[in-house]
């Protein structure tokens, strides 16, 4: 007696093709959005994960993986604008709940509040919003060390008070013991185009090879019904 075991799966060649262009076509939407945010502050390359049973699930076989490695540090002297200079994340109190980000171009708003580019309030190691005693004149009199202390100079005592310390936390909301922060900088993306540019070439040529398959399958079926009907 012969046991005979596995998992035996066919369907027609057609749909195989369509199924790896799609494939092929959400690689290329991913390495797109890489290259788009290569300017943008705060931005974190994606990396795409691709099942094993990609094959057969086609693009729900995909997910995205955030690269959270440092991007591209550069001064702006804006008081407001902080960077971090390790992994983690600042905490925004939006409408929709805390959002984390890297994207640290700050401002002050008219009660004092240290708030983001949309309006949403920063966050401290508390988890309350930052708020400044009183409105400075400079921005200038806001200092912010490593450790993410938010201090104010104050002109009736000449003196700089403590205000609060950020909240940064890596993806998970734990916080970050070390965050590094850097006061008058701005973190670009940490995409690579040169690197995207050269990975993205195996997904066009598999993505060209796979529409090649699928036209002379479909010619093929064309002189197969053709013939089919004339012999009729």
């Amino acid at each position: 007696m012969k046991i005979s075991t596995g998992i035996r799966y066919c369907e027609p060649g057609m749909r195989s093709s369509i199924r790896a262009m799609q494939v092929s076509n959400e690689l290329l939407g991913i390495t797109n959005d890489n290259i788009s945010g290569f300017d943008k502050v705060g931005y974190q390359r994606q990396e795409a994960v691709v099942s094993s049973f990609t094959e057969f699930l086609g693009v729900h076989g995909i997910s995205r993986n955030v690269d959270e490695q440092v991007g591209r540090i550069q001064i702006s002297e804006r008081p407001l604008d902080i960077a971090i200079a390790s992994k983690g994340y600042f905490q925004i109190d939006t409408p929709q709940g805390v959002k984390l980000t890297r994207d640290g171009r700050f401002q002050l708003d008219k009660d004092g509040n240290i708030i983001s580019l949309e309006y949403g309030k920063v966050l401290s190691d508390s988890g309350v919003p930052i708020k400044l005693p009183f409105v400075p004149k400079d921005l200038k009199q806001i200092q912010i060390d490593r450790k993410g202390h938010v201090s104010v100079f104050n002109e009736k005592t000449r003196k700089l008070e403590y205000v609060a310390t950020m909240g940064v936390v890596d993806s998970t909301g734990v916080a970050v013991m070390h965050p590094d922060v850097k006061q008058g900088y701005n973190e670009y993306s940490n995409v690579s185009l040169q690197n995207e540019f050269l990975a993205v070439m195996p997904t066009i040529r598999a993505f060209e090879a796979n529409r090649q398959i699928f036209i002379m399958q479909n010619t093929n079926l064309q002189k197969v019904i053709s013939q089919l009907g004339s012999s009729s």
